[in-house]
This record gives C-alpha cells, structure tokens and sequence, in this order.
C-alpha cells in the first residue's frame, strides 16, 4: 500500500517552494498518519525519480464543524491528517502537472 496519499498543490506550498527568486526545491504530500520519514523519504524517490535532501512531517488535529439545518444542529469532525514536507537536492524538480 502506497504512503503518499496526494500533493498537496496550494499558492502556500507555490510560496514555499519559490521565495525571491530563489527555488528550494520544497513539495508537500499528504500521507498516511503512520508513515514514517524513511518509508515517505523511499516512496518519493521511487515513485518520482529524485533525490529526496531532507523530509518534515506535521500532524494536523480534525476541526470540529457544526452546522444548523431545519432540523437543528448537525456536528461532527473533519478527519485528522498528516502532512510531510519534502525538499529535494539542488537541480532536482517534481513536475505534477506533466501527465495532464
């Protein structure tokens, strides 16, 4: 079963990944909430071709959402997830929109 869940391809992680000028070579994917730095730092590598330099992982907690409907109040929670930020070696790139 595959680690990688999805990227995570936002304006913050287009931020992130270009600052100045300057390109830091730096992704974000969403993961498994179990996987480890060496098994996403492994799949990435594999699936993808590159060499991963570093990998940062954070866990974020689900939110609470509650909703008022005509039949009153409907709540529940938005599942937690983790998110692992990779940064690849100088000269290497990761081109998401290539099959498209």
């Amino acid at each position: 079963m595959s680690v990688l869940k999805k990227p995570l391809v936002s304006e913050k992680m287009a931020l992130l990944n270009e600052r100045n000028g300057l390109k830091f070579n730096q992704y974000a994917f969403k993961v498994e909430i179990g996987a480890t730095k060496p098994e996403i730092k492994k799949e990435i590598e594999d699936l993808y071709g590159v060499a991963v330099k570093s990998v940062r992982t954070m866990i974020y907690a689900g939110k609470s959402r509650m909703r008022y409907t005509r039949t009153g109040f409907v709540s529940g929670k938005s599942p937690r997830y983790k998110k692992a930020i990779v940064s690849l070696a100088t000269g290497a790139e990761i081109d998401f929109y290539k099959n498209i």
